[in-house]
């Protein structure tokens, strides 16, 4: 069987750690800030643990892990 390709907007998007977790960055932070609250904007800042078997599946399977 070939071997899959890395996912290259998966790979960009998500970052995989020492200890096999995935984190991302928050949704909606890029547009239309105006009309959202500092308090909002904060908790957007950092990046954010994926959760979810589903999710995390797929995800790896995309990276090649």
């Amino acid at each position: 069987m070939p071997k899959l390709k890395t996912h290259s907007g998966t790979k960009d998007r998500v970052q995989l750690t020492k200890n096999g977790k995935l984190r991302r960055r928050h949704a909606g932070v890029g547009h239309n800030l105006q009309k959202k609250s500092a308090n909002r904007k904060r908790r957007f800042d950092g990046l954010e643990t994926v959760s979810g078997p589903a999710a995390i599946k797929t995800i790896k399977k995309n990276l090649g892990v």
